[in-house]
């Protein structure tokens, strides 16, 4: 039950934030502002089951707080209630994606990435050297010169998530899976496999995210020599999809985009599937990736929404 009762869950969210014992009343009224309308005699019912689970304990009359094993129980269905959030997030993001890359109009899916303002030109350096290479998502960035988002003394970056590519698909009829993110190995210019990949469906915090912040990326090694380690996604489409597919690829390549790096049924050393064609592309996030590299502070939020192509583009 704990793990699959959100008024359960939520319950215990809120146990975990006091500091204080909390009563049945107060705890109802805390339920309906995060959308979950109970009664006082629902929530005692409730708070019962967890006095016998032996999740809280009564204090007096003062209310209830968590014991320890309901504290362990709680970080425990929490990771289970976030399972999922990611991938859901970035689909919600590709169904907003309205971007055509026959007319180069419509909505596109983006990172925003914040950097200290003095250290702008170092950013602008590597993230132009990045994309010179190759290695990038998109060929172009924007810099934002007033957003509420970016505070004082930052400056803030856009550039294109690979969320983008889902949207396009699924508009023209494709069904798409973002199945992978993963950290691709590169000798001599040529990418030879995968050193680590996280499948999207099982994780609570964005594969790409936890290369760049655990140092398993030689970005900047693949621009300056040609061997390295890059972030690399993997997505996957019907096997009968492949001529469309293709097709909607060459019209993205024409407006800007760069991928894909490969496709096919098997893609390197990727778990194989015989009715879906993986489609391997370089992560946007390499740009962000090869400033952390460089000790730049960066603070990146993957797929931060949509946002129409042309201001990428031209500013517009």
């Amino acid at each position: 039950m704990i793990r699959t009762e959100r008024k359960v869950v939520e319950l215990l969210r809120i146990l975990k934030d006091q500091s204080e014992p909390i009563g049945a009343k107060r705890l109802s009224e805390l339920m309906a502002e995060r959308g979950f309308v109970l009664s006082d005699r629902a929530v005692q019912y409730y708070l019962r089951y967890l006095d016998e689970m032996g999740f809280t304990n009564k204090i007096g009359n003062h209310g209830r707080v968590l014991t320890e094993r309901g504290r362990s129980e709680t970080d425990k269905a929490l990771v289970d209630d976030r399972t999922g959030f990611i991938i859901s997030k970035l689909e919600r993001l590709a169904f907003r994606s309205t971007f055509n890359p026959e007319t180069g109009t419509g909505d596109v899916a983006y990172n925003l990435s914040l950097v200290p303002e003095e250290r702008i030109d170092e950013v602008r350096a590597a993230f132009d050297a990045v994309i010179g290479a190759g290695y990038g998502f998109f060929s172009h960035y924007r810099v934002l010169d007033r957003d509420p988002r970016v505070p004082k003394g930052s400056v803030g970056l856009v550039t294109v998530c690979s969320i983008t590519m889902d949207g396009v698909f699924q508009h023209h009829g494709i069904p798409v899976r973002v199945a992978y993110g993963g950290t691709l190995r590169v000798r001599d210019h040529q990418p030879v496999g995968f050193n680590d990949l996280i499948g999207y469906r099982g994780t609570t915090i964005d594969p790409l995210a936890l290369f760049i912040s655990s140092g398993l990326t030689s970005i900047g090694d693949l621009v300056g020599h040609g061997s390295g380690v890059a972030l690399a996604n993997i997505r996957q489409v019907p096997d009968s999809a492949e001529e469309q597919v293709t097709g909607l690829i060459r019209s993205l390549r024409d407006a800007g985009f760069v991928f894909p790096v490969t496709m096919g049924l098997e893609v390197f050393n990727a778990p194989p599937d015989p009715y879906r064609l993986s489609i391997v592309a370089y992560s946007g996030m390499n740009l962000a990736g090869r400033c952390r590299e460089l000790g730049i502070p960066v603070a990146t939020e993957i797929g931060a929404g949509n946002i129409p192509f042309s201001r990428i583009v031209d500013g517009n």
